[in-house]
């Protein structure tokens, strides 16, 4: 890449929480008009290293240079006055919803100091400037309360612009898009790059980063490990680098015995987003159901877990017909689901890592009512042996737990619960490498065990690594099943988008 001046230097920065070391003297640079992929597992320290950029947290030592001149920053204003934003992942926390899309990009301007009266049409027409200025148009009357996800990033996006932002953070900021907004934010990032803003981008999903980034730094545990260009390095050297080990193997795949069908599902609907679903999984056997973002994968799984009812079709569970009122007679009758959305959906956020792994048991481990305590440590230890989940202890609450171990914790707790056919919706979504790896490993495990595994996921990548046979879902209809054998990114992305139809 051309050379490029340097607007940011953080110097042997260190931060120790308690009983962690979250950074030990990391460096990091950043040259203006370039974007700059920031990567690591789980708890390697790029979003504390972050933070401290943003001014959420304060570092233990080490400096901050900012164009040549020494800088402190000790709250989020002072990052932001000096052209320092970051766009978070979780976007509804960073908007006001009943605030107008003109208000929320110019909200600095309604919570300024002495800020009289508002002149709302001069406010609107600013705005719609800051958006133009970057090629977006969106309505600025609209309420933020209406727009999609991705709009609500652009929000963001136009606000840090017309704050002046010179250094845009941005923190897994594709992980709920579909694969034409992560290209539309992909374009305006390198609008902003051709402007001389520095972005940094945070992202587990490493083809996007071979696909829009200058300059690529890893961390490990809390260290910096290697700074290289694109074009130095590829997507094999940088996992061995972020887990300090070879990563020959992105999926541990296992040759299982396929048994008998436990699973059927004939022509399964429900109002428009599941217009005739049929597949069946065996004994042993994992069926990928691929498809887009909005194919109506996540509306299939609630189907078959009894959390919404079909309007027509069947399920039989062994040959047998079965009627679902609810998620309860799903597991009861062992069908278990692991959803796409876990915090709202897959663990009590605020419970204990020990009562989310046994929730679902609960009935064993409890006598007249009363839990014994000795019986839920000790099945929670050993889950939490088994999948390598990370905490500092039994008593952690989920919220603060990494997304690849809330994930496991998600998974763990059905593993003592009896289901032989286990539905995951998105599993890997927001999860690091090692994460992902353990979780491929773990549902190998269960196919080898003869559980019946159905995997729901966009990532076609992971369906092609995973699943035995692959049936591909488009606009709420499985349109094609394909063989591993015959199975092809652009064979799925064919039938995903609507060929063959």
């Amino acid at each position: 890449m051309t050379k490029l001046s340097t607007v940011l230097e953080m110097k042997q920065i260190s931060k120790e929480f308690p009983g962690v070391k979250a950074l030990n003297g990391v460096d990091f640079t950043l040259y203006g008009g370039e974007i700059h992929a920031l990567l690591g597992a789980n708890g390697a320290g790029k979003s504390t290293m972050m933070k401290i950029l943003s001014g959420a947290y304060q570092a233990d030592d080490g400096t901050i240079v900012l164009k040549g001149q020494p800088l402190v920053i000790r709250e989020p204003a002072d990052a932001i006055r000096n052209g320092i934003v970051c766009v978070y992942q979780e976007v509804d926390t960073a908007l006001v919803p009943e605030l107008t899309v003109a208000e929320n990009i110019m909200i600095d301007r309604l919570s300024g100091k002495g800020m009289g009266w508002v002149n709302w049409h001069a406010l609107d027409k600013e705005a719609g400037k800051v958006m133009q200025g970057i090629g977006l148009s969106l309505p600025v009357r609209k309420k933020v309360s209406e727009l999609s996800l991705s709009e609500k990033q652009l929000v963001l996006i136009s606000r840090a612009v017309a704050q002046q932002a010179k250094i845009i953070i941005f923190d897994e900021p594709t992980a709920p898009l579909s694969l034409s907004e992560a290209e539309r934010l992909f374009t305006l990032m390198r609008k902003l790059k051709a402007e001389g803003v520095a972005c940094v981008f945070i992202t587990h999903r490493l083809p996007e980063v071979f696909a829009v980034c200058d300059r690529i730094t890893v961390m490990r545990d809390g260290r910096w490990i290697s700074t290289r260009t694109s074009d130095e390095t590829s997507i094999p050297a940088v996992i061995s680098d972020m887990l300090g080990r070879s990563f020959e193997e992105e999926f541990p795949k296992k040759d299982v015995p396929v048994g008998d069908p436990l699973l059927e599902v004939r022509d399964l609907r429900r109002g428009t987003r599941v217009r005739g679903a049929s597949l069946a999984v065996r004994a042993g056997e994992i069926v990928g159901v691929a498809g887009l973002v909005g194919a109506g994968k996540t509306e299939l799984s609630r189907l078959l877990f009894g959390a919404d009812a079909p309007e027509h079709g069947a399920i039989l569970l062994r040959g047998k017909p079965l009627r679902l009122r609810s998620p309860h007679d799903a597991v009861k009758h062992g069908i278990v689901l692991v959803p796409e959305e876990r915090r709202k959906e897959g663990v009590l956020v605020g419970e204990s890592v020990a009562a989310n792994l046994t929730l679902p048991t609960l009935q064993r481990l409890s006598v007249l009512g009363f839990i014994r305590s000795a019986a839920e440590s000790a099945a929670a230890s050993s889950l939490v042996q088994r999948l390598g989940i990370k905490t500092p202890g039994l008593k952690q609450k989920v919220a603060h737990l990494s997304g690849g171990n809330q994930q496991k914790v998600a998974v763990g707790k059905w593993l003592p619960a009896g289901a032989d056919i286990f539905l995951f919706d998105e599993p890997t979504k927001g999860v690091d490498i090692g994460a992902k790896r353990d979780i491929y490993s773990l549902i190998g495990e269960l196919a080898a065990e003869g559980k019946g595994i159905v995997y729901f996921s966009c990532e076609i990548n992971e369906v092609l690594g995973i699943a035995d046979r692959i049936l591909v879902m488009c606009d709420g209809v499985i349109v094609k099943e394909l063989t591993r054998a015959e199975a092809t990114q652009d064979a799925i992305l064919y039938y995903a988008s609507g060929g063959g139809q």
